[in-house]
């Protein structure tokens, strides 16, 4: 069998059916898969068929907004007998911190696209999640634990809300042993060896002020980033686990005043269990501790409430309540509900025995005085409320006791699910991943039903007198009693592996039943309730939604499966019915079986609702047998007569399933009516089960089941859905196949759209976009509302989030693409020969305004501590220049520097960054190209985006020339005012720069028009400029030395008494008097 024999494993070679775990390190993941077989030769050979047929293994990696596909190597090493992938751990992921971050689903196919053979599994990573950096305290050897095992009650789970594998288990101990002690695991309680056990005594110890004895566990909460404690002497809390330390771990307590050890032990933690991966602001973790206890006028509240860190417990009533005289109304549960940021009350009146549901809107983290919606009070049957629950990831709200009731509108409503009478339903179990819902009641019963389905089932009973249930990552479902781990199975597992409750239990009623067709492939049964039938076993003789969507099967022959139950007062004898819809035909009595049908039948009224079936006295083998009661006469057009007393031979009493159609005073002629046996007074003929799965579910473009859809503001998303009938169904379906809830459809705009095509499967496509400036999260729910709770897949529950997506943001897109091997190498030449690339100087800074000589900037790039720092003789420059990857580290190794962080170009990194894109002096109208990267690909950055851009280094000697419309040239106006800040539009925008050396640039989008901080850096370095000419320096030292001259003549001058003005006067007047005498002479000499 290829599916036993094909096997994938991180860490050496699994068992046999071992499901596949893989762990993420530091390192790269080394992924080795091979077929089990009898031999080595044997592997090798069934290798060599696939790699000789171009096949090997394809991995896929998804969680809920991740999808990567790696292939394995084609090619096999010599004796080689496993293929075999070595990933490293930045193509998987680049974080490295400590976070609540999703465990991934992994599938393994022999072939990317063909399914010869698929295999699912998880991969954790161990790096980062935040409980596994912790020890909780002492390690217990694991043959030490036995010594807890004669004084636990009871046991208790809790698990990592976004990585369910990562799980721990309480012991809740009795008065004749002391202490906490915690299991933990990375691996899902598949193996108990597997499981590391802590001793917490002396932590919590540590936190009471005085001496107190008979310390043990009641409860625990692991939220994403913090683990609640409730012991018999208080409630305590960690410190937040996302940053460890070499210090043991810390505890708080918070202090209740008026609550003693007997309060505490009665006390109980609700948790909406949420996975904040990638956590957006408005998104935290919110626990609930109530008290059963006797309240005083004093001491009104035993329910309080606390949001992240859990420093501060606040009482779940508002404080109008709190002033009351007297409190009616205990409060049994308190849930916060982030979908619509409301509180729900689950209230019990103990006074006049009913239970109430009440929805407040939080207003600062409180609740409001007023209910957002009247309350909605419960029938008077569910006279013993447990709890209420939110299955995880969904809107999904169950309230849960002596009944089942479910709300799919935050607690607004809430309908009837299941109603187990006497017995009362004690605990949940979710699975987010399978949709599966577990409820175990107080007499060991285990019920199953899917998240927002109608209908439930039984599966087993438990007999441990101490246990729990479990769900891991990939929906198995795991018994856990405190000395041994049993791991089931999801629907889709074979019976052995899933059989850990037991053979379930028949379906079937305590009576008969009464056929009646109403169509030709369309029956309803009426189940037989006898008169004076006793109240406490009642139920028994009638149906309930357990039966519905269950298949009731004749132990001759025929199948029909039920579509609906129905509860009635008459007619007679009938208080519950079904619909159900005939796949196989019934077998009918035969002569042999029933002698009465060799003659005719007559009808009369015999009063009071019976009726009296009279056989034909001429056929004297023809009788009525005691064999023949609770058998049931039909006649095609009438009503069906279930048969209840035998008078005689040839008279019997009967009740008609329709009355109105009942043919008194006719007689029937042999072979004209017919008898079917659905009794059980002589034997059960007939049984009830579960279906088989009908429905196959395919979602597009999808391979995760619980994905998440960021929706950016003006933006939407696409679903497409497609439900296919796996049945035996005649029936041509006249309604959708798949029922749509949204959480909250005040955040979002979804619309929907459903076609059948002509297989008669369903098709819907739901869009989803965003109607407003508000961010928020909310479920969306699409259900196969008739598929069997034996189906793995009735219920997928995407997340729908209005806000700004972790994977979207914005990209330069260079005018030039250099490849990564040249960047490795430092060299990439363009056709005139000119290297493109940049390597800086080691501990690099960029010239300021002062100069080259004087960097002043706090950014170092290329750095080195162990290395001089160059350009770092004034002191400006000396008090300027902060290490940040390089803080603390004393050479460029110790900086750890990632191929990410080297090659990044944002100013966080610059320590990493060692090469930089290089240009030719001057850069003229270089264009800066910005395009957006999303999960769904990429779109140029265009109006209405508009940006700012800033030199990260505060340069000068750069300009921006733009395109400026009518339109944007508005918006730019606006936005300036607003921003203090010049606004560009980023289409058509060019760059350029006179400086030299390394300009970094960062552009960030203006708010407004998206939820993102969409944010941009690039680095352009400017080189061989040419050296700038000294005009400017000449032309001020010539002035200079002219105007010193001048001034030392003058001094000269001054200081020998010369007087070179007056000189210059006498010398104008001598000149003008020897003029005078010449003029006068030659006129003398004019007049001779």
């Amino acid at each position: 069998d290829l599916e036993q024999r094909f096997s994938c494993s991180s860490k050496g070679f699994p068992q046999n059916n071992e499901v596949i775990k893989l762990y993420l390190s530091s390192g790269s993941l080394k992924i080795h898969c091979f077929f089990q077989t009898e031999s080595v030769l044997a592997s090798k050979g069934m290798l060599s068929v696939f790699t000789s047929g171009g096949l090997a293994p394809s991995l896929a990696i998804m969680n809920s907004t991740y999808n990567g596909i790696f292939h394995f190597n084609l090619s096999l090493f010599s004796d080689q007998i496993y293929w075999a992938i070595e990933i490293p751990r930045e193509n998987i992921t680049q974080n490295t911190d400590i976070a609540a971050v999703e465990e991934w689903l992994v599938r393994i196919t022999l072939h990317h696209g063909l399914n010869i053979y698929a295999t699912e599994g998880t991969l954790l990573d161990r790096v980062r999640e935040p409980i596994l950096q912790w020890p909780l305290g002492t390690v217990i050897p694991g043959k030490d634990i036995s010594q807890l095992f004669p004084h636990t009650m009871a046991l208790k789970v809790t698990k990592c809300p976004c990585a369910n594998d990562v799980a721990l288990l309480g012991f809740i101990l009795n008065t004749t042993f002391e202490g906490v002690y915690i299991g933990v695991t990375f691996s899902g309680f598949w193996n108990y060896i597997d499981t590391t056990w802590y001793n917490m005594t002396e932590i919590v110890y540590n936190h009471l002020q005085e001496e107190y004895s008979f310390l043990s566990l009641v409860d625990m909460v692991l939220t994403n980033h913090f683990l609640v404690i409730l012991t018999s002497l208080g409630l305590f809390v960690t410190e937040d686990l996302r940053y460890p330390s070499a210090q043991p771990l810390m505890l708080s307590r918070a202090d209740f005043c008026g609550f003693e050890r007997g309060d505490y032990i009665k006390g109980k933690l609700w948790y909406n269990e949420r996975c904040f991966a990638n956590r957006e602001h408005f998104e935290a973790d919110y626990v609930t501790v109530t008290f059963d206890r006797n309240k005083t006028l004093s001491e009104a509240n035993s329910c309080f409430y606390a949001k992240e860190p859990f420093l501060e417990w606040k009482p779940c009533l508002p404080n109008f309540v709190k002033q009351g005289k007297n409190i009616p109304s205990s409060v049994v549960t308190f849930l916060i509900d982030q979908e619509h940021n409301t509180g729900i009350y689950l209230f019990y009146n103990q006074i006049h025995r009913y239970a109430m549901a009440s929805v407040n809107i939080l207003r600062n983290n409180k609740p409001n005085i007023r209910p957002k919606f009247p309350p909605f009070q419960f029938s008077t049957s569910f006279s013993s409320p447990v709890g209420m629950v939110f299955h995880p990831r969904s809107h999904f709200l169950y309230a849960y006791g002596n009944q089942i009731w479910l709300s799919i509108d935050g607690g607004n409503t809430f309908e009837l699910l299941a109603d187990f009478n006497d017995d009362i339903i004690e605990r949940t179990f979710h699975s987010f991943y399978s949709s599966d819902i577990t409820f175990v009641a107080k007499s060991g019963r285990v019920y199953l039903t899917k998240a927002g389905l109608g209908r439930y089932t039984i599966t087993g009973s438990v007999t441990d007198d101490v246990f729990t249930l479990y769900y891991d990552q990939l929906g198995f479902v795991h018994k856990l009693t405190p000395d041994k781990f049993e791991g089931g199975g999801s629907p889709t597992a074979s019976e052995e592996s899933r059989n850990i409750f037991g053979e379930p239990p028949d379906l079937s009623l305590e009576t008969a039943l009464a056929p009646q067709y109403i169509s030709l492939h369309e029956m309803i049964f009426f189940a037989y309730v006898p008169e004076n039938t006793p109240q406490d076993i009642l139920h028994t003789k009638k149906f309930s939604n357990i039966h519905n969507g269950k298949v009731i099967h004749s132990k001759k022959t025929g199948e029909a499966y039920i579509n609906t139950v129905l509860n009635h007062d008459t007619p007679k004898g009938f208080l519950t019915s079904v619909v159900a819809e005939m796949i196989q035909p019934f077998g009918l009595e035969e002569v042999t079986e029933s002698s009465c049908l060799s003659s005719s039948l007559s009808i009369t009224d015999h009063g009071n609702s019976i009726y009296k079936l009279t056989l034909d006295s001429q056929v004297a083998n023809a009788l009525f047998e005691d064999t023949d009661i609770e058998k049931t006469v039909m006649i095609p057009d009438y009503s069906s007569f279930l048969i209840t007393d035998i008078l005689d031979d040839k008279n019997a009493l009967a009740l008609a399933t329709m009355p109105e159609r009942a043919p008194v005073n006719n007689t029937f002629q042999k072979d004209t009516w017919f008898l079917y046996n659905f009794g059980q007074k002589n034997r059960q003929t007939w049984t009830v089960y579960s279906k088989k799965c009908n429905f196959w579910f395919q979602q597009d473009d999808s391979l995760a089941l619980n994905i998440v859809k960021y929706i950016d503001l003006g933006n939407s998303q696409i679903l497409k859905v497609k439900v296919i009938p796996n049945s035996e169904s005649r029936k041509t379906p006249e309604l959708p196949l798949l029922k749509v809830l949204t959480g909250n459809p005040t955040l979002l705009e979804v619309k929907a759209q459903g076609t059948f095509d002509d297989t008669n499967s369903y098709l819907i496509r739901i869009s989803a976009s965003s109607k407003m400036l508000r961010q928020g999260s909310t479920s969306l729910a699409f259900i196969v509302w008739e598929a069997s709770s034996d189906c793995f897949v009735t219920t997928v529950v995407p997340t729908l989030k209005s806000s700004c997506s972790y994977l979207k943001s914005m990209h330069h897109i260079p005018t030039r693409f250099i490849p990564l091997e040249d960047w490795n190498r430092g060299v990439h030449r363009d056709s005139q020969g000119f290297n493109l690339i940049k390597t800086l100087p080691i501990n690099y800074r960029p010239p300021s305004n002062m100069g080259i000589a004087i960097p002043l900037t706090d950014n170092f790039y290329h750095a080195d501590p162990s290395q001089p720092i160059p350009r770092n003789l004034f002191y400006k420059s000396k008090e300027a220049g902060k290490f940040k990857q390089c803080a603390n580290a004393s050479n460029r190794e110790e900086c750890n520097c990632t191929n990410y962080q080297k090659f990044s170009y944002a100013v966080a990194f610059s320590d990493c960054r060692e090469k930089v894109p290089r240009f030719k002096f001057p850069v003229s109208q270089y264009p800066i190209s910005l395009e957006i990267y999303n999960e769904d690909g990429r779109v140029p950055v265009k109006p209405p985006y508009l940006v700012t851009m800033t030199e990260v280094n505060k340069r000068k000697n750069w300009n921006l020339k733009q395109y400026l419309p009518e339109n944007v040239k508005k918006m730019k106006n606006y936005l300036e005012s607003i921003v203090q800040a010049p606004v560009y539009n980023p289409s058509g925008l060019n760059l350029s720069i006179k400086g030299s050396e390394l300009f970094h640039f960062r552009v960030t989008v203006i708010p407004g028009v998206t939820f993102c901080n969409l944010v941009e850096e690039f680095q352009i370095y400017v080189d061989e400029a040419p050296l700038p000419f000294p005009g400017h320096t000449l032309i001020a030292v010539a002035t200079a030395v002219i105007l010193g001259g001048l001034i030392f003549i003058a001094f000269m001058l001054q200081l020998r008494d010369i007087h070179p003005w007056r000189a210059f006067i006498n010398w104008i007047n001598r000149k003008k008097v020897t003029l005078s005498k010449i003029s006068f002479s030659e006129m003398i000499m004019r007049q001779k």
